[in-house]
Parts: C-alpha cells; sequence; structure tokens
C-alpha cells in the first residue's frame, strides 16, 4: 500500500459518494486507475464496506450508550460474543485490555429499552456484570483522522 493508496482511504473516509473522477483529480491519477486500485483495495479487504452517516435520533435511536461487560470467571467467551452479536441494538463491541472484557456501543430509543437491554445482558450465561454510561449528546463520532495518510498520525 503506497501514499496514494491512503490518500484514497482518507477521501473515501470523507466521502464514500465520490467518483472515480473526483478522486483521480485528487490524487493525479486517471479514473481507470483510481477504480482499479479501489477495487484491488477492496479485494484485499482493506475496504470493508460503504455505509450512510446516520442521524440517529431521526430513526428512533436517540439514546446512545456504552457497556462494559464483565465475564463471569468460567465463561465461554464465544457464547458470549454470540449472544452479544444476535442484539440488533449492539453496534460495536470491542475486546478490552483492563477489568472488562468487551466494551460495548448500543442504540436504542428510550432509557426504558436500554434498561430491558442491560438486563438481557446481565442474565446472558457468562456475564458477571456491566457498568453503563449513557452519553448525553455526540460531539462527533467517526471522524476521520486528518493527515493519516500524509503520514502526520503521530506515528
Amino acid at each position: 500500500m503506497d501514499s496514494i493508496d491512503l490518500r484514497l482511504i482518507d477521501l473515501l473516509r470523507e466521502n464514500a459518494r465520490s467518483s472515480y473522477a473526483e478522486l483521480a483529480r485528487k490524487v493525479g491519477l486517471s479514473a481507470p486507475a483510481v477504480h482499479e486500485r479501489v477495487g484491488k483495495l477492496e479485494t484485499a479487504g482493506t475496504i470493508r464496506g460503504y455505509r450512510a452517516d446516520i442521524d440517529h435520533e431521526a430513526i428512533g435511536l436517540g439514546v446512545t450508550a456504552l457497556i462494559g461487560i464483565i465475564e463471569d470467571s468460567g465463561a465461554d467467551t464465544d457464547d458470549v460474543l454470540a449472544a452479544v452479536r444476535a442484539m440488533p441494538e449492539v453496534e460495536s463491541c470491542y475486546f478490552m485490555a483492563g477489568v472488562e472484557s468487551y466494551q460495548l456501543i448500543v442504540r436504542v430509543g428510550t432509557i426504558a429499552e436500554l434498561e430491558q437491554l442491560i438486563v438481557r445482558i446481565n442474565r446472558t450465561p457468562g456475564v458477571a456484570t456491566t457498568r453503563t454510561g449513557i452519553a448525553l449528546s455526540t460531539k462527533w463520532e467517526n471522524r476521520p483522522q486528518p493527515g493519516w495518510a500524509d503520514g502526520h498520525n503521530g506515528g
């Protein structure tokens, strides 16, 4: 992967609906060359998909919470993950270092629905307890890292 591929990824993160011609102008290649590069990034699994940026409140999912799961000592991790994966309210699941085994990002319509979800998670075999934080507002999310494709990511 070279600097042009990284720039294409950066541009697509900013606007996944960019045309190949538009991307080509920004990276100094032809549209067919950009099409080929993007296709290779997709085939390699570097670009896994394209998604719409949704106003969750507008679709009835105005409550966002972060739920940490602490597994019990005899937990079957695969069973816990399968149970969590089956819960449509769970948007993301991260395996964590530290006390909590997993950190979930969940979206629901109401606090009552969040309460019901927490109860379901706590009743899942292998879950010892949970810790929940409720987001009061979203300042930003899924933000592309400015300049990361140009080597300015601090690393």
